[in-house]
């Protein structure tokens, strides 16, 4: 199911293995730019490519704008986490895939994050505590078939699936959260 573009949950591409990109065609650069539209139109910080139902490692992110003129997201291809620490601190997360709520969840607080732009450059990231540092690794971990649900304890996971089920019933859009 999409709602305006974006997968929303429990479509089964949320929770599939992402292939690596080959080679950087105008049909990835394309993506990216379809991809950037459907973010800034749902007022998401992040975007993953099976989140818009194309099953391959690309990521865009802008976590800091307030207008179309400030709106410039990067686009990461095969991002990899290279390192990340032990300390794990709790994170409110929304996902445009599971619109209507958000989970508090667990993460590491500093990651550094290794991936290519659409030129072939090879760019790395580093972020700690802030909500760049969470985006970075809740859009990779889509690229992995992992949704904000698998990153629950179990019983938090039963309040949040019983929550979503809710906010699904009450008709929310991607960008919406409790």
């Amino acid at each position: 199911m999409e709602i305006n573009g974006i997968v929303i949950s429990p479509d089964p591409r949320l929770r599939q293995e992402c292939a690596p990109v080959e080679e950087i065609t105008p049909e990835v650069c394309a993506l990216a730019e379809r991809m950037k539209e459907e973010m800034f139109e749902s007022s998401g910080c992040g975007l993953a490519a099976p989140q818009v139902g194309e099953l391959i490692q690309l990521v865009i992110i802008d976590t800091e704008y307030d207008s179309r003129e400030t709106y410039d997201p990067i686009v990461l291809v095969n991002p990899v986490i290279v390192e990340q620490s032990d300390r794990l601190v709790p994170s409110s997360e929304g996902c445009l895939s599971i619109p209507g709520i958000s989970c508090e969840i667990k993460r590491p607080d500093r990651v550094v994050v290794e991936a290519y732009d659409l030129d072939a450059n090879l760019m790395r990231y580093e972020a700690e505590g802030d909500l760049f540092c969470v985006c970075l690794q809740h859009e990779i971990d889509h690229l992995h078939g992992i949704t904000m649900f698998e990153r629950l304890e179990p019983m938090q996971r039963v309040h949040a699936m019983r929550d979503y089920q809710d906010a699904r019933a009450r008709g929310a859009k991607p960008g919406e959260t409790n």
